[in-house]
């Protein structure tokens, strides 16, 4: 049992007489899958349902093999390395620029890829579950969550209601931050159109809120926008 634990916690790249054989890749591989299978369960259980793709989560599974295997065949051959790194460069990403989430991920997969294509199964497996652990717990915990969050609120109000405080008083009932962006006539300016950018705690009852401005606007138009985008304002 020692020199088993020894064997897990060893890197092959220390000594430096690592051999490609049948039985140590197929472990490789094995191992990597399970580490990628491992983060990608976390990915999908500390994410909301509809915050990732089927397809990142089935590649969080495969990138830690695909890191694994090339640590493989470059070994210590200074020549094969520098070969690989001119065949990858003729393949260019294009994608939008992730979510900072998603990139520790890929990341993280990487590293645990890393791990075990060096031979450092121990390791890798120990680290891979500390860090999922860690996702786990701050989760739970709702580590930087937001208590408030900012929407973007329109009311239309009759043009003999003065805009400037008309719902002042509302605003600071519900204690709700705002500042008027826009201004604009509707209906041959029988009609204002207010743009408000609201800064609301996420406990608020958002139905007692527009009921509120509805009284003040004349059951008028009001919409209330969750994630405002800049080109909402």
């Amino acid at each position: 049992m020692p020199d088993f634990i020894d064997l897990l916690f060893t890197s092959t790249a220390d000594t430096g007489t690592a051999q490609l054989t049948l039985s140590h890749s197929l472990l490789t591989i094995a191992t990597s899958i399970l580490l990628g299978a491992l983060i990608s369960f976390t990915y999908m259980k500390t994410s909301s349902r509809h915050a990732y793709s089927q397809n990142f989560a089935l590649t969080m599974m495969l990138l830690p093999a695909i890191v694994a295997i090339i640590i493989l065949l470059i070994g210590s051959n200074i020549a094969r390395a520098f070969s690989l790194a001119g065949a990858f460069s003729i393949i260019r990403f294009r994608s939008a620029p992730g979510d900072p989430k998603d990139i520790a991920y890929v990341l993280f997969t990487m590293a645990a890829g890393l791990a075990v294509g060096v031979g450092s199964f121990g390791y890798a497996m120990l680290f891979t579950i500390l860090l999922c652990v860690l996702m786990f717990v701050l989760n739970h915990f709702k580590f930087g969550q937001k208590k408030s969050t900012e929407r973007l609120l329109k009311v239309t109000i009759p043009e003999d209601l003065s805009y400037e405080e008309a719902f002042a008083e509302v605003f600071k009932t519900f204690d709700v931050t705002y500042e008027l962006r826009k201004v604009r006539t509707t209906e041959l300016g029988s009609l204002y159109e207010l743009v408000y950018a609201v800064t609301m705690d996420n406990q608020i009852d958002q139905k007692s809120f527009l009921d509120a401005v509805r009284c003040r606007n004349g059951n008028l138009d009001i919409t209330l926008t969750m994630a405002p985008t800049a080109s909402d304002y």
